[in-house]
């Protein structure tokens, strides 16, 4: 069983960035999805290297027994207070000393590098950790009365609610398509300073509308970045809203708004919808209309996660060549940018690296949606319709230099295109992030965005704005020139830099408090 545990804990580092705790039995419920993360080469040599380590140590083990039960003799009963004491003693080094405070994981932290730190916990013992110190429905994240974290809060965010710019839209009521693309991240896109061959088409099409180059995810996970898109929602550091029906059914929802403003609303996905309960949030978002992987046939699925993006984004472009209930509000989800990144064609980066085959998945779906918007300039719709392209995270990959949650990792593209803009090729790099579209986007609309209250307007271009990340045990809350990270284990920064550092540190502890306090309030 150890040795299974170690498996599973090395393909969740990989692929999550946290040790072994009780993180994937939320995904239990589905879990050849879950599975779905690990490469096909990572699951048979796993398993072959358990079942080999298993067998050889049950030889062994069975070997020592027998050579070693017949020298086994009959005790004395005077030795079992010995014996007593000997396990009772033992609870000290096993609680880490006489301390107030039995040893935790923030002992063993020692270094600057998180991944040295990590690689320092024991993951059997960070797992049992986990298992036995179950929330009892407190806040752990308090560092203020709940009244002066809202004051910080507010005392930042009030100023920040105007939209300041010109005239954005040149129409009342534009149709509106959100694509949200799969782990897109900032390091592969070239007009923003990433990698300039990766996603040829949206460098190109960067020019032709509103390219926001200060924008970051809220979240590390797609069952995080949905709410934080839609609901204007900051993720919880360790578990996530979107698996909990009954208290998203509570969440101030974008596609609801847009119903109330009369648009029809519908959801594109490729894959299996009931993954994090992303199902049970959509429809209690009010969405009706839905296509997803069941709607494709199997041969035009991946071995992992459902339709390839050329299948389902072509479904996508046919549907709206179809004569369309306006305006309306449809929503599509990529896939194949997911790990293990099977995708059909060639690997224009190769395959020999997960890198590679990162940058390759990315170079495929770009070519996708390049074609998609080529496609949709041909349509009647266009010319009164606005395209956001965005992603629903960050990436691990490619590697960064720096801390592993550095605001690298959470940066992401947000693209607007389409015919409904007033004005194109113009840049926006005003600091913001998922939770601020919603608010934005209503904004602009002329609907009720009130319910929004973690949000900001993205087109205020104050330098007081700010994006907040959570990630596992910490947050990173960035303004234009300066940082604050921030790791819940060892209570102690990880890194800042910038004259209002001082300011951030404070302004990210109260919006992890009082979000997370407003997770728990929600029934």
């Amino acid at each position: 069983m150890l040795t299974l545990l170690l498996i599973i804990d090395a393909s969740l580092y990989a692929s999550w960035g946290i040790r072994l705790d009780t993180t994937l039995f939320t995904y239990l419920n589905t879990p050849e999805v879950m599975l779905a993360s690990v490469a096909a080469s990572q699951m048979i040599f796993g398993l072959l290297f358990w079942i080999v380590v298993s067998f050889v140590f049950m030889k062994i083990f069975k070997k020592t027994i027998e050579r070693n039960t017949q020298k086994i003799n009959t005790g004395n009963w005077k030795q079992a207070p010995v014996f007593i004491f000997a396990i009772l003693f033992l609870l000290i080094p096993i609680r880490g000393g006489l301390q107030t405070i039995p040893v935790n994981q923030s002992n063993v932290y020692f270094s600057s590098e998180m991944f040295a730190n990590h690689a320092a916990l024991n993951f059997i013992w960070n797992f049992s950790n986990a298992l036995t110190h179950t929330s009892d429905g407190s806040n752990p994240y308090v560092n203020f009365t709940n009244e002066a974290a809202e004051a910080i809060i507010n005392k930042n965010r009030n100023s920040l609610l105007k939209n300041d710019e010109k005239i954005i839209l040149n129409t009342k009521k534009p149709n509106v398509i959100l694509i949200i693309w799969e782990s897109l991240t900032a390091k592969v896109v070239g007009t923003l300073g990433g990698e300039p061959g990766v996603t040829e088409n949206l460098n190109r099409l960067s020019k032709e509308g509103l390219l926001f180059t200060n924008f970051y995810a809220n979240g590390d996970r797609t069952d995080k970045g949905i709410p934080a898109i839609l609901s204007g929602y900051y993720p919880q550091p360790s578990t996530s809203i979107m698996k909990m029906p009954n208290k998203t059914r509570s969440l101030p929802m974008l596609p609801q708004k847009m119903i109330d403003l009369g648009y029809a609303t519908s959801f594109y996905h490729g894959g299996d919808l009931n993954f994090g309960n992303m199902n049970t949030y959509l429809r209690n978002a009010g969405i009706t209309d839905f296509v997803d992987g069941s709607d494709f046939d199997k041969k035009d699925w991946n071995s992992k996660w459902g339709a390839h993006d050329h299948i389902f984004m072509k479904r996508f472009s046919d549907d709206l060549a179809k004569k369309q209930k306006t305006p309306f509000f449809k929503i599509a989800l990529t896939l194949t940018s997911h790990e293990p990144y099977e995708l059909l064609g060639d690997y224009k980066f190769g395959k020999d690296t997960e890198e590679n085959k990162f940058r390759s998945a990315h170079a495929y779906t770009d070519k996708v949606i390049g074609d998609f918007i080529k496609n949709a300039k041909k349509q009647s719709w266009y010319k009164n319709t606005l395209i956001i392209i965005l992603a629903d995270h960050g990436h691990r990959s490619p590697a960064h230099t720096g801390a592993f949650n550095s605001p690298k990792k959470f940066k992401i593209p947000m693209l607007w295109l389409g015919g409904a803009l007033n004005k194109t090729g113009i840049e926006i790099d005003h600091i913001s992030s998922q939770v601020d579209l919603s608010y934005t986007l209503l904004d602009l609309l002329a609907g009720d965005n009130s319910e929004f209250k973690f949000s900001k307007n993205i087109f205020n271009p104050s330098e007081n704005q700010y994006a907040h990340y959570i990630f596992n045990k910490g947050f990173g809350t960035v303004s234009k020139n300066s940082l604050f990270l921030f790791d819940y284990v060892s209570k102690k920064s990880i890194k800042k830099y910038g004259k209002t550092a001082h300011k951030l540190d404070s302004l990210g502890k109260a919006i992890t408090q009082n979000s997370y306090q407003d997770f728990l309030d929600r029934k």
